[in-house]
């Protein structure tokens, strides 16, 4: 197997920060419209995993539908009409289909090889075809991938690449401290998403997104992510 970088410590700290903060299960549960205050509805991003079946349904698990389009803008990004046909209809899909078949849909990031992520590797490759159409950003980019291998490939955004610091593949740098302490970050994830009463159909990366993602959105400015409070 070969051996990654090693994991950032700040990062493994800070998700273990979180993990073992009283007000992550709140937070998922929040998330995820199991615990409606009055007035309330689930985030518009709850329904990404499981619409239509999920991304990563057998039938479909190796090109993009017109399900995962819809998934991926409810976590509040816009796919450019041109690209929606390319991935559709046009080249650009059969190319990501043909990458998407060589990539696992039953592996966790913390049981993956990290040369599944690194530069060479069909992900990357399905990563790079998508950033170089249209100018998407690593967002969209991630989002859309994130929506067709859910257990390997984690949602990005500018929330939560400021509370990780911005690391240069997020792919990457997950998988190390995921990997870490015999994979000790993974099993606390894993733990929080079954205290919060979520499926397994919601995989431990998108456990951690959300968990990130809500303790970190108020404080974050992307204007001034330098001024963003940790807490």
């Amino acid at each position: 197997m070969t051996s990654g970088p090693a994991p950032d410590h700040h990062l493994l700290k800070r998700l273990h920060d979180i993990a073992s903060a009283e007000r992550t299960v709140q937070h998922l549960r929040r998330y995820f419209g199991l615990d409606p205050g009055p007035g309330e509805v689930p985030y518009t991003g709850s329904r990404f995993e499981h619409l239509a079946g999920g991304g990563d349904r057998p039938e479909t698990a190796n090109c993009f539908t017109a399900d995962d389009l819809i998934a991926v803008e409810r976590l509040s990004v816009r796919v450019p009409q041109e690209l929606i046909l390319e991935l559709l209809e046009g080249s650009l899909g059969s190319h990501l289909s043909n990458l998407l078949s060589e990539v696992p849909t039953d592996l966790d990031l913390a049981d993956a090889d990290v040369s599944l992520l690194q530069q060479g590797s069909s992900a990357h490759a399905a990563y790079d075809a998508l950033r170089a159409r249209h100018g998407l950003g690593r967002t969209r980019v991630a989002k859309l991938l994130a929506r067709k291998r859910p257990r390997l490939l984690p949602v990005y955004d500018s929330v939560v690449g400021c509370a990780a610091g911005y690391p240069d593949s997020w792919w990457c740098a997950l998988h190390s401290v995921l990997r870490a302490d015999n994979q000790a970050l993974h099993r606390a994830y894993a733990g929080l998403r079954s205290d919060a009463g979520l499926p397994e159909t919601v995989s431990v990366l998108r456990v951690i997104d959300v968990a990130v993602w809500m303790r970190h959105h108020d404080d974050h400015d992307s204007k001034r992510p330098t001024k963003c409070v940790w807490r």
